[in-house]
């Protein structure tokens, strides 16, 4: 049977990493939420009030992590992707999720009975932030430790449970798999990425640099693969919305007495408008 071109204008790239903001006008990205729900709520509240036909929605990651209310912010972004969905004309990719730091190693710790160090590797997770989220899905940290002393048997069984636990809460499995490295617009005006690049890599062979990369796009010569600006979601330094001639800065540090910050670009580029909350 035949595509039809829209199912297959609106299909992810055959990578199934990136996401093509088909027919933007306009693009709100919002910066890392790190479990903020309440104040994710009320930014998703001004934002429809500036909603135009046109516009898409990129979240930057870091949904989970450091913030108490894991699951609140979750739902909340599943209802705003239905608000947003439920206008004239909303289709499915008008709305896309970036895997954030935090999602990636949530990722890996349903994993972990696989690592040969699981102990060590759990505790350096608790420490970027992980505990909320584990606690979020019913899981108690004392006792992942003590199934990491334990043998893969008993880690298996821990990290079932936290999978079992995000499987009953609706919406949340399809979330956590629907997540995608970056994102970009049809005239590569714009990439979107959750934390960095690294600019001596293509954007196929970034692998863990969109997480981990130490490179701060701020400081880039020069366009990254022709594209006209990159917009990161987190920014170790916490200064906010800082723009530069290639990139654009949203972190604030949510969680940690910052900002959550939203920004509206235009298709060229284009800063157009801010939010905070």
């Amino acid at each position: 049977m035949r595509a039809s071109p829209e199912r297959t204008r609106n299909a992810p790239t055959p990578e199934g990493k990136f996401a093509r903001l088909w027919g933007a006008r306009r693009v709100w990205a919002i910066a890392a939420i790190d479990g903020e729900a309440r104040r994710l709520s009320r930014l998703h509240d001004t934002i429809s009030t500036r909603f135009e036909e046109g516009d898409r929605v990129v979240y930057l990651g870091n949904y989970a992590g450091c913030g108490e209310d894991v699951l609140a912010t979750i739902d909340e972004l599943l209802d705003f992707r239905r608000r947003v969905l439920g206008r004239p004309n909303g289709l499915a990719c008008h709305v896309v999720f970036l895997r954030g730091a935090q999602e990636e190693m949530w990722q890996k710790l349903l994993q972990l009975q696989f690592a040969p160090n699981p102990g060590e590797v759990l505790q350096w997770m608790v420490k970027a932030g992980m505990e909320t989220t584990i606690r979020a899905y019913g899981g108690d940290l004392r006792q992942g430790l003590a199934a990491s002393r334990d043998g893969p048997r008993m880690m298996t069984r821990w990290t079932n449970a936290l999978r079992a636990a995000m499987n009953a809460t609706p919406g949340h499995t399809p979330f956590f798999l629907s997540l995608r490295h970056a994102a970009l617009t049809e005239s590569r005006s714009l990439l979107f990425v959750h934390a960095s690049v690294n600019p001596l890599r293509s954007l196929a062979a970034q692998g863990d640099a969109f997480w981990w990369g130490h490179e701060d796009i701020l400081r880039l010569a020069a366009p990254f693969e022709g594209f006209g600006r990159i917009v990161r979601g987190v920014n170790r330094g916490r200064p906010g919305v800082t723009e530069r001639e290639f990139a654009v800065s949203l972190g604030a540090g949510a969680a940690h007495g910052g900002a959550l910050i939203a920004a509206c670009f235009g298709i060229d580029g284009s800063l157009l408008d801010s939010i905070e909350a």
